[in-house]
């Protein structure tokens, strides 16, 4: 006996209709909000580690990008989640802000919350210099960050030690591996702060860097399932998100906190990276 159901009045029609609508207007734009969450990245390099062995922890930031209120809300989360990761040392790797000097008011502030016991450490993107080297430079310093500009510092954690060196931003200063380098007994493993990725493939396939720390691409920004980034920034089409083994070291690229252009991530989320770093590994070089 086949069953009958009742014909949809007027009104049912028009809220089945209204509430379709809903659904294709604001379920997109409910993802994009949930892409705008910021994902902790954990890493270990080697990955063949054995974690039994000393390792150095260190927490990476990168491209905040800070111009409003709402890069502010999202940069005082990523500071209460870093400093919750309780990393070794947190490093920066460039893009503070993007168009305007004043906004490092609204950085450094934050900045200045953060602390690890082997210090804080950074580097310069191509926007900061943009904007202005000297007063992004200034504001990191008065949050208590050391600014590596073709400079290096020896980290040590018992047993595990690496040389932290930082470069000037390679597409619009000078940056300067030896220089950086000239404090290096040979030691250690170095890790490069290095704003840019693909410029560093040389230094890390030559085997003077053994891990090459670096943002700037944002991980596209907005990736397409299936396909990629459409849109990637000059210097950084080769590396474009996660861990790279180049050579006999690695290059990690970090997606970065904030944004360029348009406000939207999509399947490239906000990061923290978390990164577990064994020097005294067999796949640990020195220069």
């Amino acid at each position: 006996m086949s069953k009958t159901y009742p014909a949809l009045t007027r009104r049912a029609l028009i809220a089945k209709f209204a509430l379709g609508a809903a659904v294709l207007t604001w379920a997109p734009l409910a993802l994009v909000h949930w892409q705008q969450h910021i994902r902790v990245e954990h890493v270990t390099i080697p990955p063949e580690a054995n974690p039994s062995s000393p390792a150095i922890r260190l927490a990476q930031l990168s491209d905040l990008h800070v111009a409003n209120s709402s890069d502010v809300r999202r940069l005082e989360r990523a500071v209460e989640m870093t400093r919750a990761l309780q990393p070794d040392a947190i490093v920066l790797t460039g893009d503070y802000v993007w168009r305007a000097t004043g906004h490092m008011d609204l950085v450094t502030p934050l900045l200045a919350r953060l602390e690890a016991p082997l210090g804080v450490y950074a580097v310069l993107g191509n926007h900061d210099i943009w904007v202005d080297r000297d007063a992004v430079t200034q504001g990191l310093e008065e949050a208590g960050v050391r600014v590596l500009i073709n400079k290096g510092v020896i980290l040590e954690q018992g047993d595990a030690s690496v040389y932290l060196g930082g470069l000037d931003d390679g597409w619009v200063g000078r940056p300067d591996l030896d220089q950086a380098l000239a404090d290096h007994n040979g030691d250690q493993p170095v890790v490069l702060l290095f704003h840019e990725p693909d410029l560093g493939h040389d230094l890390v396939t030559e085997g003077r860097v053994w891990l090459q720390l670096s943002g700037h691409t944002h991980g596209g920004q907005v990736r397409i399932p299936g396909y990629g980034a459409p849109i990637l920034p000059e210097y950084g089409r080769q590396y474009e998100q996660g861990l790279y083994r180049v050579g006999p070291g690695w290059i990690y690229v970090n997606r970065g906190l904030g944004t360029t252009m348009v406000p939207v991530r999509f399947y490239a989320p906000p990061e923290i990276t978390l990164l577990e770093l064994y020097p005294n590994q067999p796949g640990a070089k020195t220069t």
